[in-house]
């Protein structure tokens, strides 16, 4: 299976639908992706897997803000039928190869406590847990806020 990172357009957003829908119990609507398309700071990102079938599928997406000098991930998913084969790890690693190109200093997210799969990930990709957000998704469903420092990077480079 191959992989292909590119910038969703709007013919794309019924499969990126159906990706959220399958992956969240309260999904973005099909209005929030058509926003984050319109919007000059935010990028929406799919995988498109190549493989037997003749027509390429949309395997995950990634939404994200990029501002001042932040890069902040709202949204990922993975479609289940292409889970834990790297598409979510070849999704942030671009997003974060585009923060470290756009001069950011850091990476953040927040991800459910309950989503151990996720944060595992986003250790893996050195992320850190900073602090919770208790009820962020409702009674019962605190966040994590997680964040991966660029800024070192950057004067690495420098010296």
């Amino acid at each position: 299976m191959g992989l292909e990172i590119r910038d969703a357009t709007l013919g794309d957003l019924a499969a990126i639908v159906e990706i959220e829908k399958l992956a969240f119990t309260t999904p973005w609507s099909l209005r929030s992706f058509e926003r984050e398309l319109s919007l000059p700071f935010s990028r929406l990102t799919v995988a498109v897997a190549s493989g037997n079938s003749a027509e390429p599928a949309i395997a995950g997406f990634l939404c994200r803000w990029l501002i001042a000098d932040e890069c902040h991930v709202l949204n990922v998913a993975v479609h289940p039928s292409f889970r834990r084969k790297g598409v979510g790890e070849m999704l942030m690693n671009s997003a974060i190869s585009e923060a470290r190109a756009k001069h950011a200093a850091f990476v953040t997210l927040e991800v459910r406590r309950s989503n151990l799969a996720a944060r595992q990930l986003y250790r893996k990709l050195n992320f850190e847990e900073r602090r919770l957000r208790r009820h962020y998704y409702g009674p019962g469903e605190d966040a994590i806020v997680m964040e991966l420092r660029l800024d070192g990077d950057a004067r690495q480079r420098q010296l």
